[in-house]
């Protein structure tokens, strides 16, 4: 993927229970003229009636329903793969409930355009109307990062507002089980990272609405989330070797973003 002709982007959204908000944030990603694959992750009926009046309303948008809510992760996975059967190479993941800055899209796809095989993630930058707990908890998972990778190429594995190289997504997820829920999103960057794609973050702005709602369960997520690192820490140590032949013989995975 080395020309402007093999780069086509989508948008990706996952969708539960969100019906107060998808409206406004297709409406919002209309100026961007991208395609739109959203995957409702077996909503309530209110959510799937704003879903259809999204449909009616915008001819840009797919969507895609799992009968059964399975977790983020898993309609994340199910986005990759029809992105990918309707001739998409990269896939621009966005929240439903509006806690990303959506105006900063063109610079997400100028670093995609650019990098064609680099995961671009979000690395936020909150306001306050961000919860203290989950803005100092997060560094909890960035120092795992660190470790699993032993690499600060990663700056935030849980901020879902990233873009994806579509190739060497499913090649991971043809041969690896990725965690379906909350956890996905660090899961799957370390993964990628192990796999030898280069990563670059971009700062960006993170808003947590009045009317969010928020599917994060402080003790159940947070035991997945531990979960998860395990896992992560014992695939670091499989892979010891490589990482460190990596880190000394091979240029860094982590890429700067243009000033």
């Amino acid at each position: 993927m080395n020309s402007a002709a093999t780069f086509a982007p989508c948008i990706l959204i996952p969708l539960y229970n969100h019906g107060s908000t998808i409206y406004r944030t297709v409406e919002q990603l209309q100026a961007y003229a991208l395609p739109i694959i959203i995957v409702d992750d077996g909503s309530n009926a209110a959510t799937q009636a704003a879903l259809q009046k999204v449909l009616q309303d915008f001819k840009s948008v797919l969507a895609v329903r799992l009968e059964q809510n399975s977790g983020k992760g898993m309609a994340v996975l199910q986005g990759f793969r029809t992105a990918a059967s309707h001739g998409y190479t990269h896939a621009l993941q966005v929240d439903a409930d509006g806690q990303h800055y959506l105006p900063d899209i063109p610079r997400f796809l100028a670093a995609a355009r650019t990098h064609p095989h680099a995961l671009i993630c979000g690395q936020p930058i909150y306001d306050a109307s961000a919860p203290a707990g989950r803005r100092y908890g997060r560094w909890i998972t960035h120092v795992w990062v660190w470790i699993e990778t032993l690499s600060l190429a990663i700056g935030d594995s849980l901020c879902g507002f990233r873009f994806y190289p579509l190739p060497p997504v499913l090649h991971l997820i043809g041969r690896t089980a990725i965690q379906a829920r909350m956890s996905f999103d660090t899961d799957i960057a370390v993964r990628l990272y192990w796999q030898g794609v280069p990563v670059m973050n971009l700062e960006t702005r993170v808003i947590y609405p009045e009317d969010g709602l928020s599917h994060f369960n402080l003790l159940r997520d947070n035991l997945r989330i531990s979960k998860t690192h395990a896992r992560l820490v014992l695939g670091m140590l499989l892979r010891l070797p490589l990482l460190l032949w990596r880190k000394v013989f091979s240029p860094s995975q982590r890429l700067k973003a243009a000033a």
